[in-house]
């Protein structure tokens, strides 16, 4: 059963085993029955030995088709062996070509990689030098735009000089007209109580008109200057002093970034510390009981730059622009001429004053001065 279940795919080993297995089966009949003859006689009777020869025949054929099944399945083994050999050959060849392919795909992958990644640095590297030259690029309008600021600051502040002593000049002529007139009709009548009350009335608003005329060349002359080296820093504290009470008063926390080895300025430090403080005011107004008040210093560009934040209300782009005007105010009691004289002192020394401002957030005043 054993070898014919390992010849179950060749039918003619089958039909063999078969008639094997006949044969052997008659070979056992045989015997079995010159067996039975013997123990029925206990002799070996004359028919037993005249048989022997046909029993010889029988083990012949058997012996010759075992014989036969083995050629034949050595024959199939040599066959299944070269069959195999040759398959072994393919599969050895079908591997070296497969390692060959497999190699020279690696090559392929390690040349393509290197060929990409270095495409993809030299890539990196020039869209480094284009950020590179556009943050350049960015930072040189960001400073043609803040000198064209600059520029506009001082060439707007030039035209309301000229305007304000045009006006001056055009108002004070016709106002001391009256004023002498005032004085001449208030000699050559006889005063009662309603045209003392007038004639004081028209002395009054004179003088007050006077009042801001000077107040508003004031505001937009070029006055002399006395200069020396102080530190920036120092400005500020002196201001910050002059608005203590303020400061208390509204429960202002004032927080303080100072540079310590900021660069000396060369300036009028009285003047300066009148601008610092018209601006320190104007935040201190601008904000709410408890508001934050930041005050920073830094070097940029070889340039000292001092940074005055509040986190009041904030202004809109228009107010913004209208800031420095004479007689604009946001405020219910305010002249409109501080941040104006604040301008002028700040030209005066060559420097530039910048507002930053977002309703709802605050607004920030920067002040940029030359180093001494």
């Amino acid at each position: 059963e054993k070898v014919q279940h390992l010849t179950r795919d060749n039918p003619e080993q089958q039909n063999r085993l078969d008639s094997l297995k006949f044969l052997v089966h008659d070979k056992f009949l045989w015997l079995g029955s010159r067996i039975s003859i013997f123990d029925s006689t206990h002799k070996i009777a004359p028919n037993i030995l005249n048989s022997k020869n046909e029993g010889v025949n029988k083990m012949n054929v058997v012996e010759s088709y075992v014989v036969e099944t083995q050629n034949v399945e050595r024959q199939l083994w040599h066959e299944r062996n070269s069959r195999l050999t040759r398959y072994s050959y393919v599969i050895r060849i079908f591997t070296i070509i497969s390692l060959i392919v497999a190699i020279l795909l690696t090559i392929y992958s390690i040349i393509i990689f290197n060929k990409e990644n270095k495409a993809k640095l030299e890539a990196d590297e020039k869209a480094a030098s284009y950020r590179k030259q556009l943050e350049l690029r960015v930072d040189e309008l960001a400073t043609l735009n803040v000198e064209l600021v600059e520029l506009r600051n001082i060439e707007k502040f030039a035209a309301t000089g000229r305007i304000s002593r045009t006006i001056a000049h055009e108002v004070r002529n016709p106002l001391t007209n009256i004023i002498l007139a005032a004085e001449q009709l208030r000699s050559e009548v006889t005063e009662n109580e309603d045209l003392t009350l007038l004639f004081e009335m028209i002395t009054r608003n004179s003088n007050r008109i006077n009042q801001l005329i000077s107040d508003l060349l004031n505001s937009t002359r070029v006055s002399e200057l006395s200069f020396k080296k102080v530190s920036i820093n120092d400005i500020i504290d002196s201001s910050l002093e002059f608005a203590y009470d303020r400061i208390e008063l509204k429960r202002i926390k004032v927080e303080k970034e100072y540079e310590n080895d900021i660069c000396p300025i060369s300036v009028d430090d009285q003047k300066i510390k009148i601008a610092f403080l018209n601006i320190i005011v104007n935040a201190i107004e601008a904000m709410d009981d408890g508001g934050t008040l930041h005050i920073s210093t830094h070097n940029k560009n070889n340039r000292c730059v001092a940074k005055i934040t509040d986190n009041g209300k904030g202004m809109t782009k228009e107010d913004v622009g209208r800031l420095f005007e004479p007689y604009f105010t946001t405020k219910e009691k305010g002249t409109g001429l501080g941040l104006t004289n604040t301008q002028n002192i700040i030209l005066a020394h060559n420097a530039n004053i910048n507002v930053e401002s977002e309703v709802g957030k605050g607004t920030s005043f920067v002040i940029t001065f030359n180093p001494a």
